[in-house]
């Protein structure tokens, strides 16, 4: 008899090894068994609760992706509407969004939206979202504000490949980097 209220308990523990699995080996050539063993459980359960190492991995990226639109969210409530575009950089920078783990989520997700098209609707969903956001903070200070959307969409995903392939470095220094070409695009100050 299963236990009562174990279920998201059990799913949050698949998702976040499968972050940490994913982060550890570097790629998607992770197991189920091994997702399931460093959550502590097996993988019978984990594909109970699943169905699939896709299906884990597309939840972990909805975790991951609800855990910045949060983190965005919470950024663009106390940033003056002048700095919004700041505001989400900082968010796309934050260290508990840019440590090696999730960073190696990301690359594999770009991976995985070549091949899964429920993958790839969830990273044309979250691109979107971005320029979308990118656009209406960057309005009232920049006098381009869809290609400079684009040029800083594209330099995020920039950092963190660079990350990904060198090491991650510190989240402070992504976010110089992108706020420094934030104010080339601007011809503002920060």
């Amino acid at each position: 008899m299963p236990k009562l209220g174990m279920e998201p308990i059990r799913r949050d523990a698949l998702i976040k090894a499968t972050i940490a699995e994913i982060g550890a080996v570097g790629s998607l050539d992770v197991t189920v068994s091994r997702i399931a063993k460093r959550a502590g459980m097996s993988s019978a359960l984990a594909h109970h609760y699943f169905g699939g190492k896709d299906q884990i991995f597309l939840a972990a990226m909805r975790h991951i992706l609800t855990g910045y639109a949060a983190e965005a969210r919470r950024e663009l409530a106390r940033t003056p509407p002048e700095r919004r575009a700041q505001a989400i950089l900082r968010a796309s920078f934050a260290p508990g969004h840019f440590d090696a783990a999730t960073i190696g989520a990301w690359m594999n997700f770009y991976v995985l939206a070549r091949k899964n098209d429920q993958a790839l609707r969830l990273w044309r969903i979250y691109q979107r979202r971005l320029r979308s956001n990118l656009v209406h903070a960057l309005r009232p200070v920049c006098a381009a504000p869809e290609p400079a959307a684009e040029s800083l969409a594209a330099l995020i995903d920039g950092l963190y490949i660079r990350a990904a392939l060198d090491h991650p470095g510190s989240p402070e220094a992504a976010l110089e980097r992108a706020l420094a070409m934030l104010d080339m695009l601007t011809e503002a100050p920060r």
